[in-house]
Formats: structure tokens, sequence, C-alpha cells
């Protein structure tokens, strides 16, 4: 983590504006304030890229980004926004003086969609993307158009930060690694009630892991026996709420 910070500090220092890609369904924890605060010490225009916006009604989202300014909502996903967030890259540049080529540093936490983000705004694939956290390793630059060039990052989390359950929830520390996926998910269905049950088509229960149970039973997620196997259960259920596709 500390090289993949060397690179982002790189990023600050070279860019002439700077992106900080958040989760829609998770804004203020995927700020990440010391991107932030190094960004506004060199008095460098940031831009809140607000990705998976198609996840959250948008009257939800409009009030966890009242306080950041500019925002500009996104999905890399639909290819939504991409268009608004390049109107107000070159509305930052101008104002810095910046007429020629921009460059642009995409940064945030891991897994929150930065790679995605860079091929959506370039309309092709270029960037290379996976569901697991820390996928790329270095500075890639990519040429947006004749204006503009991105320069894509490493996730990195705050220094000293240790939030196991948002790591999780976020991506930071990916499905496969997780050690508690169960405890993982059943917090995830006290903090957003019903969507887990709703996407799976199964019935809220007062016992979450009664939940996991009957999933499992539903998928053929199943032990010997028969018995629901609640740990792989819930690993795919992580799985399935980092890749976004829980709503």
């Amino acid at each position: 983590m500390k090289n993949f910070w060397k690179v982002v500090n790189d990023v600050i220092n070279n860019a002439d504006v700077i992106i900080l890609v958040l989760d829609a369904r998770m804004v203020d924890e995927t700020r990440n304030t010391e991107i932030e605060w190094k960004v506004r010490k060199q008095g460098k225009p940031l831009i809140y890229a607000v990705n998976k916006c198609d996840l959250m009604d948008k009257d939800v989202v409009e009030k966890s980004i009242r306080h950041l300014n500019p925002a500009v909502f996104v999905s890399a996903k639909e290819h939504l926004g991409t268009t608004l967030l390049r109107q107000r890259i070159l509305i930052e540049a101008k104002r810095i003086g910046k007429g020629d080529k921009v460059y642009v540093g995409v940064l945030g936490y891991p897994n929150v969609g930065k790679s995605s983000l860079i091929n959506s705004l370039k309309g092709r694939s270029v960037a290379s993307t996976s569901v697991l956290s820390g996928h790329t390793k270095g500075i890639m630059k990519v040429k947006m158009d004749n204006k503009i060039m991105l320069l894509d990052t490493p996730g990195v989390i705050p220094y000293k930060e240790k939030e196991e359950f948002k790591h999780s929830v976020i991506g930071t520390i990916d499905f496969t690694k997780e050690k508690d996926p169960d405890m993982v998910v059943m917090q995830l269905m006290k903090e957003y009630p019903g969507k887990i049950e709703k996407y799976y088509k199964v019935e809220p229960k007062e016992d979450p892991e009664e939940v996991i149970e009957e999933i499992a039973k539903k998928s053929n997620v199943l032990k010997r026996g028969g018995i629901p196997d609640l740990s792989r259960m819930a690993r795919m259920i992580l799985k399935d709420w980092q890749k976004g596709e829980i709503k």
C-alpha cells in the first residue's frame, strides 16, 4: 500500500485536475479525506464523480452530496454522466488557466470503479478492470481526446484506517479474502433492510442468519446432508454486492 501511495502522490503532484471517484451507495464512506487534504493543499481543482448512480435513487444520492462541490453523477456501467463530467473537467481546467492539454488524475478507494469510469469516458475498454480490489498497480495514461489525458491509479485507503466492515462493503477487501463473510452480510442486511432479500426474492426475517439460510437453500448452496452452507452463500452475496448487482 505504501508503494501505491507513492504513485497516488505523484499523480496529485503532476495532474492539473483531480477526480475523486465515490460509490453512490456509500458516498461518505468512500470519501478519501487524505486525498482531499493533499489536493486542497496544492490548490488544485477536485471533482467528485459519484459512480454507480444507477444503483441508487437519485433523490437519496442528491441529499448525500449536498456538501460536495462540484459533484457529477456517473454510471460507468451504464455510460451515464460522462458528457457532464468531461464538461466539468474543461470548466475546472479553464478556471486555472489550462487551455491546451489537461492531465486528470483519477483517484479513490479500491474497487469504486476508477478504471471502469475511464473506459466509459474513453468510449471503449482501454483500462484493465476487475471485481477484485488492488487490480491496478501503477499509473496508466489514457488519452481521452485531444484535450484530456486521464491518469488511472491504484486504489488507496487513508493511513491507519482499520474499518473492516467498511472495507468489505466497499470492496477494499475483496470477497475472496473476507474472513467472516456471513458477519459482513448480516451487517449489510441491518444497514440496508430488505435490499438483499429483494434481490434474491426471499421474505425478510428478524434473524438475518435465517435469511442467508433461505437464500442458500433456494440457490442450492448446500453442504453434505442438505445443510445450507452459510459461509459460501454469504461470500456469493458479498460478491454480488461488490459487483454492483444488488441495488
